[in-house]
């Protein structure tokens, strides 16, 4: 006999977690089953611990930058002394969230989740029954069809290598191969290749910004092969051997470890959708404004959901929204996206926030491009930086800022600024009549503008 619920939420990461609690306080008899601990991709594979393993790396670019300024002496990086590090954060994650689910009323289940029907699933076998579902189970490595494949490490394999491989190659050039790249460069790896079938790495990002991050990345020691397609990836006595074509030609190069950044897709195949009128498609399930999918008493959120941006943050937001409409029993709240910053934690970071001026220029706007490389700014001289820029669009009569891209120390936290200022619809004037604590990295926005 099928055990009920009111709402099972499939996926205990940030789409998901809110989700549960927030029905649980309303009374609702609420489940939450992940076939992972629960805390998600960004808490327990992704963000997080990235930034954790990234920390002791920008201690090293520190004293690299100040040698010279009256910072003296080396330094090197432990790799398994930094995975040690990172888990002081991942391993109590998920004791800390189920108990905080439990203690919230939420009944916590693990296992793999598949739909049998328009309200019922089956979870490692065991048949349940709810009125409602809320569907939050992120995304997963796409699949690239190539011979070797199954010799790709993940970036999940990537955060817990018990030691780092001397040579290194990341297929692809976005986020997670720029960022792990640039770990793995200070962390000691003796040779780091990035390669990236596009013309640049990290394409959504202005060009200038990457041109200049790509010339930071080459003189850490890191190298980024573009119009390189990977063929097929060989295991060899001593490691790999990984074939990739260039316009010149076919190259082959051997390294000791290969890791998947080529991307991610919905981690929805397993879930039998079809079997509960849920209608999905390669970029994810069908959501409407609202985050109901095409069965009335399914919601979905977060990066398995053909919806907003990518995100932590937004699927947090997303599920947020979910949760308000499965209380309301109605379609009440809409998503209202503000403007998004994003970060690529290299270092030094890349930021952006709204449109690039080729996206203003196919809305047909009429805008400013401000754009400097700011490597002789006081911000930039007092921590040694020698790479740092901006690129801000502002609109033409009504001086709102259209869009943001930075490079350098403090962009990680000059985007959501920024952002901020985009959503409350301040004018450039309006952000130069600001005071900020001075210096700071704030303190240099007024003269972005």
């Amino acid at each position: 006999m099928a055990q009920e619920f009111d709402l099972i939420v499939i996926g205990g990461g940030t789409g998901g977690n809110g989700v549960a609690r927030t029905a649980a306080a309303a009374g609702w008899k609420v489940a939450s089953v992940d076939c992972l601990p629960h805390g998600g991709t960004c808490a327990l594979r992704g963000c997080d611990p990235k930034k954790m393993l990234i920390a002791p790396t920008e201690g090293i670019d520190w004293i690299h930058a100040m040698k010279g300024k009256g910072l003296e002496g080396d330094i090197s990086a432990r790799w398994p002394d930094m995975v040690a590090f990172k888990r002081t954060f991942t391993d109590n994650m998920p004791p800390r969230i189920e108990k905080g689910l439990e203690k919230a009323g939420v009944t916590v289940l693990h296992g793999s989740a598949r739909f049998t029907g328009p309200d019922t699933a089956e979870i490692d076998g065991k048949p349940y029954r709810a009125k409602h579902f809320h569907i939050a189970t992120g995304a997963r490595p796409m699949t690239l069809d190539i011979p070797g494949e199954e010799h790709l490490l993940t970036s999940t394999d990537f955060l817990e290598m018990p030691e780092l491989p001397a040579r290194l190659a990341f297929v692809g050039g976005g986020f997670i191969a720029m960022e792990f790249a640039h770990i793995s460069k200070r962390a000691g790896a003796a040779e780091v290749t990035v390669l990236e079938m596009a013309d640049r790495p990290l394409g959504n990002f202005d060009p200038d910004m990457v041109e200049m991050l790509v010339a930071a990345t080459a003189d850490l020691g890191v190298e980024v092969k573009t119009g390189a397609k990977v063929l097929e990836i060989r295991k060899t006595g001593a490691g790999f051997e990984v074939d990739y074509q260039l316009a010149s030609g076919t190259r082959t190069m051997a390294c000791d470890a290969v890791v998947h950044a080529t991307g991610r897709v919905p981690n929805i195949d397993e879930l039998n959708l079809d079997a509960a009128g849920v209608e999905h498609s390669r970029k994810g399930i069908k959501v409407s404004a609202y985050m109901r999918t095409t069965n009335r008493a399914i919601f979905a959120a977060g990066d398995c959901a053909e919806s907003g941006p990518n995100l932590t943050p937004v699927s947090a937001n997303e599920g947020r929204i979910a949760g308000k409409n499965l209380l309301a029993g109605k379609d009440e709240r809409a998503v209202d996206y503000p403007p998004i910053p994003s970060v690529v934690f290299t270092l030094p970071q890349a930021a952006m926030v709204g449109l690039s001026e080729a996206g203003a220029r196919d809305k047909g706007l009429d805008f400013e491009t401000h754009f400097e490389k700011t490597d002789g700014w006081y911000s930039s001289m007092r921590v040694g930086a020698r790479w740092s820029g901006f690129k801000v669009l502002v609109e033409n009569g009504s001086g709102k800022i259209l869009g943001a891209h930075l490079l350098g120390p403090g962009a990680e936290e000059q985007i959501n600024l920024f952002a901020m200022a985009m959503k409350a619809g301040l004018t450039a004037n309006q952000i130069k009549g600001l005071i900020f604590a001075y210096p700071s990295y704030a303190s240099d926005i007024g003269s972005m503008v």
